[in-house]
């Protein structure tokens, strides 16, 4: 008779072995080449003061918070860094999270409940959809930013129980955002609340540059926000921001905020410095938004497809897994660090390159990077249709 080690070890391999045919194997693979991949937008991560404002906490404070916020894992520093994100979103209250899968997981696990509907976009990330998962509430998922489509399904679900509305403000993978005014005012209409992720607006968009929600004027709209602090904010964790009896209800009932060791709090610290960066100096952001508008124009020039839009997220979608990789790789060869999605985080048959503009590229770089693009697109293409 098999073992269950060895029936466990055989099931891992027949399942890895599908990845490898379908070409749907990850590798681990550190930076390398020209940055158009992070998510390191305003080029925060390596800047001088918050190293400076990190290690200084570090030599003050130590590396670890050696427990729990509500047991010894507290500091001044959390309390510090809340006030000053909650002040930057203009909303009550904010609380800090290791990691933004935790942040989702906590507050859609957390506040809707039992009888309860949570009617989240097809395209949400999947620490949305596992928080939503863990939740008791019922879910229904609406067509991607179908504004009309989420209102018929919000009239035709039975009344009774809270109603949620959950969706990110710009797309991870798309690179697009929501009609997030229409939203509002359907979630205002509907006594609904609305739960928007900020990961990859926060810190970009609006005049203080707090994201999307500022810039579309509803910020007394949105019950909590979901802030990664690990992309534009150049660090790490994530912040909830709203209202202060949702985030006192975190404290008291998040498992992943109860049942978490709290981060080092020499993060905190240079949280603190990057939310003066980008609140003082603008012309981050409106350098950003000037390098966005340059690669998207030559990508056009140069016939790449690439939809429409103004965010720094751009997708060229290839559709064929082994075609993707293979395009990522030629790229990385020449020196640029490019990644291929795949399936689970696109639909099948969406295989792309994401390529991801940062502050720190300049005028020649984009355009060798899409000479680069352009002629590993056709090569790619006359591969695959030789051997189609």
């Amino acid at each position: 008779m098999t073992s269950m080690p060895e029936s466990l070890e055989s099931r891992v391999a027949d399942r890895l072995r599908a990845l490898r045919d379908g070409q749907l194997q990850r590798t681990l693979c550190p930076p390398r080449g020209i940055d158009f991949s992070s998510n390191d937008y305003l080029g925060l991560a390596n800047d001088a003061r918050l190293k400076h404002a990190m290690t200084r906490a570090v030599d003050q404070g130590g590396v670890g918070s050696t427990g729990s916020r509500l047991l010894r894992g507290d500091r001044e520093a959390f309390a510090d860094v809340e006030r000053a994100f909650a002040a930057f979103k203009q909303t009550e209250r904010a609380l800090y999270f290791s990691s933004g899968y935790l942040a989702n997981i906590a507050v859609l696990a957390t506040l809707p409940e039992r009888g309860d509907v949570i009617y989240s976009d097809e395209h949400n990330h999947a620490s949305i959809i596992d928080g939503i998962r863990l939740s008791a509430a019922a879910r229904v998922v609406f067509p991607h930013n179908d504004v009309e489509a989420l209102a018929r399904a919000m009239r035709d679900r039975p009344a009774g129980g809270q109603a949620f509305v959950v969706t990110e403000s710009l797309f991870s993978m798309d690179g697009d955002v929501p009609p997030l005014a229409e939203y509002a005012a359907l979630c205002t209409d509907r006594g609904a609340a609305l739960i928007v992720d900020e990961a990859h607006a926060v810190g970009v968009y609006g005049d203080r540059g707090s994201g999307l929600i500022e810039a579309s004027g509803i910020e007394r709209d949105v019950c909590v926000s979901v802030n990664t602090a690990g992309k534009a904010l150049g660090v790490s964790g994530a912040f909830v921001a709203g209202r202060a009896w949702a985030v006192d209800y975190l404290i008291q009932r998040a498992r992943p905020f109860i049942f978490s060791t709290a981060p080092p709090p020499s993060l905190a610290a240079a949280l603190e410095a990057s939310l003066d960066i980008i609140m003082n100096e603008p012309e981050r952001r409106s350098l950003l938004a000037t390098r966005v508008m340059y690669l998207r124009n030559t990508l056009r020039r140069a016939a790449v497809p690439v939809p429409e839009g103004f965010t720094q997220i751009i997708p060229i979608v290839l559709g064929d897994n082994d075609r993707a990789v293979r395009a990522a790789g030629q790229l990385q060869a020449r020196g640029f660090d490019v990644r291929a999605i795949r399936p689970p985080s696109v639909a099948p048959g969406t295989a792309r390159l994401r390529i991801a503009v940062n502050v720190g590229l300049s005028d020649g770089t984009i355009d060798e990077f899409v000479d680069v693009l352009a002629s590993t697109l056709r090569d790619t293409e006359q591969c695959f249709a030789a051997s189609s």
